[in-house]
């Protein structure tokens, strides 16, 4: 029977007794009752109605210590075993304190990390005073899941020593790099010394630990409880979150009308912000060099010094990155894909919602026309049912398509993180007769089986989808039921990302109602989905007909790959029949993988992401700076291989649909916005094989399209 709990909750997205102190340390915006209030309710909620059904014991306890040291200290550059030893009397003891409201292990922790942010401070300030020995033969290793805390404070510094020693031989490299590039141009160009470029290196390094530190300086009591809180949280799940009111509103205004920025959705983890989804069509987009999982480093304005955000907070970091319209920003970023660091300039836009609905274009191969849809997220308005959503926008789109006669659909689920589960569902049954779609399980329950009702079929003709490691739920329910019906091919990464969880956004003050103050909101995982073959996609995601080499490929990049993560599992299989439309669906599979793996472009880009995995393996690096700068030309001599990897232009042209031409008229900015993506299509090389694949397939005459 389903709890009280359920009944709270809103509509459903799909979404990756007393108190005590030890060494209290009260701020301005330390408030010992919402601590507790807040410890209290969360802790009901979760246990209540999380789908990952905890049991507060001694191994629960573990986890949470091990979150929230983890969380404060990542990089083990503050705390030694000393503290982790003294921290210990409390590794099983916080399920119990959880459930008396008691913070005292937060608060010890808390108060020791303040003490070791002063002790920082002056580690940075008396070794950076002087060069270090760049001739000496040491080495780094940055593998922070491996490495052991220091033993004492002696080796603590000598462990800052290091880091602050690479950061000072990296900012020397990139010196010495533009002086070769101006000797280039100019011949009479004079190089610095090495002296020069050192003194100037660490000069560097101290203003940019400067930075960091006021930065953290800004930070309060309750961004460290927030802290704290998402280390109880993540003992349940990777995907469930607490979010203060500050970053829900944030949160809210970054997703919905009109923002002059960059079209990025930005979130904090740790003292980091983290790029978490481009807005398809924005000025980030366009440009192309900033990904999913980029942490920004920096943010500069035109002709204005870079501004260190690295534990700014999130409100603040947004008002340096946001601008007007035709400005420039220049963000220095830390790439996720290979942990390099890049300066990406991006011309502000006004980003519109628009943007981020489903758009469609059409391309004449051989003599015959296809349309190509892109669905950037399932989104809907749960406020206004009137409102457009996917689901409609999709069928709209299908019937202008048909208006054109194309003779094949091509929609490409790439990035697409998922949104809405009665769109997914929907949009489903533009394909196929009624029937199921998918089942959903709440924790202790037997599956729902989530049907299409319309018996009316939008789009009879070949169907592709295209998907790539980023395609995450409501994309897995949609690509699962076409695979498992046969209904379409499946081409793209090995397999999708994975995530088979249901999370909502619950406002905590529902359940504490007459409390004074907003207490934030709780982002929970609440169910699991299967496909209607009953396996789920949880962990395993969906698995590619054709996969194609990606820059992902051998990455660690998925829910696989996530801590604490809920396991695969199945459920009884629904009721349903295969389509089986097609006469030749094994025969173009086959050909298309044939075609990939003697395609020297895939090979290449196969090739990129071995490497690009060896890059992300390799967390060691020397710090005598002559084998340093050797290692470094290597590996620039290496990349320079892959410059091209993704260089392509298919030859083929895409156009806009007829009804969207008048439009260009009045909106210049969406005709320049749809010539950017068409540019983009026709350079890339996994729609012109997810084209190839559509041409080819043939439909069965007479074919019937019934689920069931």
């Amino acid at each position: 029977m389903r709890t009280k709990l359920i009944t709270h909750f809103l509509s459903l997205f799909l979404f990756v007794s007393s108190i005590s102190f030890a060494n209290p340390k009260i701020t301005n915006d330390q408030d010992p009752e919402k601590d507790k209030v807040l410890i209290s309710v969360l802790n009901y909620m979760l246990t209540q109605g999380h789908y990952n059904q905890k049991v507060l014991n001694d191994d629960f306890s573990e986890m949470v210590f091990n979150n929230f040291i983890a969380d404060l200290d990542p990089s083990k550059r503050y705390f030694t075993k000393i503290d982790i030893k003294e921290f210990s009397k409390y590794k099983y003891q916080i399920d119990n304190q959880l459930k008396e409201s008691d913070i005292a292990f937060y608060s010890l922790v808390y108060g020791r990390f303040l003490e070791k942010i002063k002790n920082a401070k002056n580690y940075y300030n008396t070794i950076l005073k002087k060069p270090f020995n760049y001739k000496k033969d040491e080495v780094i290793d940055l593998d922070f899941k491996v490495i052991d805390y220091a033993k004492t404070e002696k080796e603590l510094l000598n462990f800052w020593r290091k880091q602050l020693k690479l950061q000072t031989i990296d900012k020397i490299r990139d010196q010495e790099n533009l002086d070769e590039e101006e000797f280039k141009k100019d011949q009479s160009f004079k190089k610095r010394s090495f002296s020069i470029l050192e003194k100037k290196a660490r000069a560097d390094v101290m203003e940019s630990m400067e930075n960091l530190y006021i930065r953290i300086d800004e930070l309060e009591h309750r961004d460290w409880f927030s802290t704290y809180l998402n280390s109880i949280t993540e003992a349940f799940g990777p995907h469930t979150i607490y979010m203060p009111p500050n970053i829900k509103e944030s949160f809210d205004q970054d997703m919905s009308g009109k923002v002059e920025g960059i079209g990025a959705r930005l979130q904090k983890k740790g003292i980091y912000t983290h790029i978490v989804e481009l807005v398809s069509g924005g000025p980030a987009w366009k440009q192309g060099d900033l990904e999913d999982g980029d942490i920004i480093l920096k943010v500069a304005q035109e002709n204005e010094d870079p501004v260190d955000i690295v534990g700014m907070r999130l409100d603040d970091a947004i008002k340096f990155i946001k601008g007007p319209k035709d400005t420039k920003v220049l963000l220095t970023v830390k790439k996720k894909i290979d942990g390099s660091t890049q300066v990406i300039t991006i011309t502000r836009d006004i980003v519109q919602l628009e943007e981020t609905f489903v758009k469609s274009s059409i391309v004449e191969k051989d003599g015959k026309k296809y349309g190509v849809i892109d669905l950037p997220k399932f989104y809907i308005n749960f406020e206004d049912r009137n409102f457009r959503d996917s689901a409609k926008d999709m069928e709209k789109e299908i019937e202008r398509l048909k208006e054109e006669n194309v003779e094949g659909l091509l929609i490409d689920l790439r990035n697409n993180g998922g949104g809405s589960l009665d769109t997914a569902i929907k949009i489903a049954g533009l394909f196929v007769d009624k029937g199921p779609v998918v089942q959903v399980k709440y924790r202790n329950e037997n599956p729902i089986i989530k049907q299409d009702v319309d018996n009316r079929i939008q789009w009879k003709g070949s169907l592709v989808l295209l998907v790539n490691e980023l395609s995450a739920s409501a994309s897995e329910i949609f690509a699962a039921a076409m695979q498992d019906y046969n209904r379409a091919v499946i081409l793209g990464g090995n397999q999708t990302y994975g995530k088979g969880t249901v999370q909502n956004i619950l406002p905590i003050n529902k359940f504490y109602p007459n409390y004074k103050n907003d207490l934030g909101y709780l982002k929970m995982t609440i169910q699991k989905f299967y496909r209607i073959n009953g396996g789920s996609t949880q962990v395993e995601g969906v698995y590619s007909d054709i996969a194609m080499p990606t820059r992902f490929s051998y990455m660690k990049y998925g829910e696989r790959d996530l801590e604490g993560a809920l396991p695969w599992d199945k459920v009884p299989q629904a009721s349903y029949s295969q389509v089986n439309i097609y006469s030749n669906f094994s025969d173009v599979v086959t050909t298309s993988i044939e075609r990939i793996n003697k395609d020297p472009k895939f090979q290449l880009i196969d090739e990129y992401a071995k490497w690009l995995k060896k890059v992300q393996d390799d967390s060691s690096f020397s710090l005598n700076y002559k084998q340093y700068q050797k290692e470094s030309k290597q590996s620039d001599a290496y990349a320079e291989k892959f410059k091209s990897v993704f260089k392509y232009q298919s030859g083929l042209a895409f156009n806009s649909p007829s009804y969207e031409i008048p439009l260009f008229e009045v909106n210049k900015d969406l005709k320049e916005k749809r010539e950017a993506w068409h540019e983009n299509l026709s350079k890339d090389l996994y729609i012109s094989e997810a084209l190839n694949v559509l041409s080819q397939l043939k439909l069965v005459s007479n074919q019937k399209i019934v689920k069931n």
